[in-house]
């Protein structure tokens, strides 16, 4: 027998009701693999996928962490203190940001600077994965079975590399995880850093390769946003001799992802299918010409 799947306005009002809130004339802001509403007050509940508890943990406690340092970022309120389970899935809920737009790619380096020179903090946090969730994405992807096996054996392959990667200090620096542009979110006086999901200790050249994936897979960055980048964080990750698996890991996730959104969006497909040719050799050299998913 079906088990009816909650919808999300349910979720949502199971954790308001738990965290003793009116949900009263919410508003979805974004409903993708964490979904947002805007509650009355100025507060944000963010709705994450079943199993999350530890990862929204970890959100708060880095974005507590933060605060204590001074540098901004997304608050969570004070109570509750702890991520909400409800069904499975963890709720959290933070203050609302003032009207913001995406960070331009300066802005993030300047960002990502400030967070790689931070001390941990007191609660370790887990080593960078690279490789989560993959092989459920794979698994998952609709693909035929040579494409599949092809998949897993690249994957199998940059396990390999990232292994023994000679990586200095490899994992004594904060890493943001997933640090793109829609990740900082800039006000009329200040840029604040959110979505702290993947937020990890590893090599900082993991947050710099997302913005020279853009550049030099997706080719959607111009050489002088780019070279801005460079200049404000100090560094070019692509003169670093790490970069190509880093690049080739980053690729891969982006495909992954590709391929799980365009199970849900048939407007991905080509997209993702497009992705996967690259990666198998079908396309020739980069820049690729990949266009993000909207």
């Amino acid at each position: 027998m079906d088990v009816e799947r909650p919808t999300p306005a349910a979720l949502l009002a199971e954790a308001c009701a738990a965290a003793g809130r009116s949900g009263a004339g919410a508003e979805l802001i974004r409903a993708g693999e964490n979904t947002l509403w805007r509650l009355p007050g100025g507060v944000v509940a963010r709705i994450g996928r079943p199993g999350q508890l530890a990862a929204a943990a970890k959100e708060l406690t880095v974005a507590r962490w933060l605060h204590r340092h001074r540098v901004p970022a997304v608050r969570p309120l004070g109570h509750p203190p702890a991520p909400l389970a409800v069904r499975g899935r963890p709720a959290t809920f933070w203050y609302e940001l003032p009207p913001h737009r995406p960070g331009t790619a300066a802005e993030l380096a300047a960002a990502l600077r400030r967070l790689h020179r931070l001390p941990p903090p007191e609660t370790r946090l887990p080593a960078l994965d690279p490789f989560v969730r993959l092989p459920d994405r794979i698994d998952a992807a609709g693909l035929d079975g040579p494409q599949r096996r092809r998949l897993h054996a690249r994957l199998a392959d940059l396990r390999t590399a990232w292994g023994e990667l000679a990586l200095p200090a490899r994992q004594s620096a904060v890493v943001h995880g997933d640090a793109w542009s829609g990740n900082l979110a800039v006000t009329a006086t200040t840029a604040y850093l959110l979505d702290f999901e993947r937020t990890a200790l590893g090599p900082v050249e993991w947050d710099l390769t997302t913005t020279a994936v853009g550049r030099h897979t997706f080719g959607t960055v111009p050489p002088g946003t780019y070279a801005a980048f460079c200049a404000a964080y100090g560094a070019d990750v692509t003169e670093s001799p790490h970069y190509p698996v880093l690049r080739d890991i980053r690729e891969l996730r982006l495909t992954c992802y590709a391929l799980q959104q365009s199970a849900a969006d048939p407007r991905h497909r080509a997209q993702a299918r497009y992705r996967l040719a690259c990666l198998l050799g079908e396309h020739g050299p980069r820049p690729w010409g990949w266009t993000a998913l909207d």
